[in-house]
């Protein structure tokens, strides 16, 4: 196994610039996930990483091995993508097998690693099967085996579960956090959506236009992003967003305060009386309730309640138009049209500048 570091990563096709000076540190054994939307440049990382893309400038080391020139095959790492990319004609077994066949690895030593793999992945009743009788679910844990018998040193994973059902797509979620646990091999994980990443990785990369926005633990992205863009990102609901006036600030604390949101006192710096400021507050922290000393409140009319039965999410109209959803964790009703109040704590609040 190996960890891995990438030293002012830059990629740019003609003059557009794709990556710009990324720098990452991962350590041998950890799960790392480059999140961000469609276009941000983290498939462009990856592809830097595996070899499939030049890399136009800094250093991507794998292990003490610095690997901008080495050829994909020689840098022991295994990728996983988006299409199954199975051969039809071969068996699940010739199809784990065909990399190592090509390599001339002895028969036994093939034979050994694909029952291996099989085992770990629960996929001994299949072997003699071909792609075309296989379920979306069991093509992609074939995808993931081929890559598995080349005990590779790091394993990369491109949007794997991107062509699958919800339900599939949980059940694999949790095969590939089993796998992670029983190898503990070091992983790449590409992915668009916030809940793999959130549930996967021991580490979060957020990208967005090329640059890292931020770095960390997810329950630390979710609860101190560092600005509006890693907000907005990370949970789901995404996060609300209400436009302020700054009306006080004093010893660390900003009070805000708008036709929508009461006067509250936010802890933040770098604000000045009368600036205009963004209020962010997550849907899950919002509560039915009105206003009390040192409580937030939000005020808004219901536009549309959706009951799912463990919870409520409730969309509110605000007097200045904005929109704010709140997630109620029980069953409740909610009258379209109807002048509602939610409270939340400030010190779950934060404060961006506008």
């Amino acid at each position: 196994m190996a960890g891995l570091r990438l030293q002012k990563l830059r990629k740019a096709f003609g003059a557009a610039q794709i990556i710009k000076g990324v720098d990452i540190d991962i350590a041998d054994g950890e799960f790392v996930v480059f999140v961000g939307p469609s276009g941000c440049g983290k498939s462009t990382l990856l592809r830097m990483i595996a070899g499939l893309e030049d890399i136009t400038a800094g250093d991507l080391f794998i292990g003490d091995q610095r690997c901008n020139d080495m050829e994909p095959r020689d840098r022991g790492i295994a990728m996983v993508f988006q299409s199954y990319a199975l051969y039809p004609h071969l068996t699940v077994y010739d199809n784990m097998s065909f990399g190592l066949t090509l390599s001339k690895t002895p028969k036994a030593e093939i034979e050994t690693r694909v029952r291996e793999a099989a085992r770990i992945l629960k996929l001994e009743e299949l072997l003699d099967r071909k792609p075309a009788n296989l379920s979306g679910g069991q093509r992609q844990r074939v995808a993931i085996g081929r890559a598995i018998i080349r005990k590779p040193a790091v394993f990369l994973f491109d949007e794997p579960l991107s062509n699958l059902d919800a339900a599939l797509r949980m059940d694999m979620r949790m095969e590939i956090a089993r796998l992670h646990k029983e190898l503990g091999a070091t992983m790449i994980y590409v992915t668009h959506d916030q809940v793999e990443a959130m549930t996967l990785a021991d580490k979060i990369v957020v990208l967005d236009a090329g640059k890292v926005q931020q770095i960390g633990r997810p329950i630390d992205l979710y609860k101190k992003p560092a600005n509006r863009f890693v907000a907005g990102f990370i949970g789901s609901p995404k996060m609300n967003f209400l436009d302020v006036r700054v009306t006080g600030v004093s010893n660390g604390a900003v009070t805000v305060e708008s036709p929508t949101v009461a006067s509250v006192a936010i802890e933040a710096e770098g604000f000045s009386v009368g600036d205009r400021a963004v209020l962010g507050v997550r849907p899950q922290l919002l509560r039915r309730g009105q206003q009390q000393p040192g409580l937030g409140v939000i005020r808004g009319t219901v536009s549309l309640a959706e009951r799912l039965g463990a919870e409520t999410i409730v969309s509110l109209e605000t007097a200045s138009g904005e929109r704010a959803l709140a997630v109620i964790p029980q069953d409740e009703v909610f009258e379209t049209g109807s002048a509602v109040e939610f409270v939340f704590e400030p010190d779950a609040a934060h404060l961006f500048a506008a």
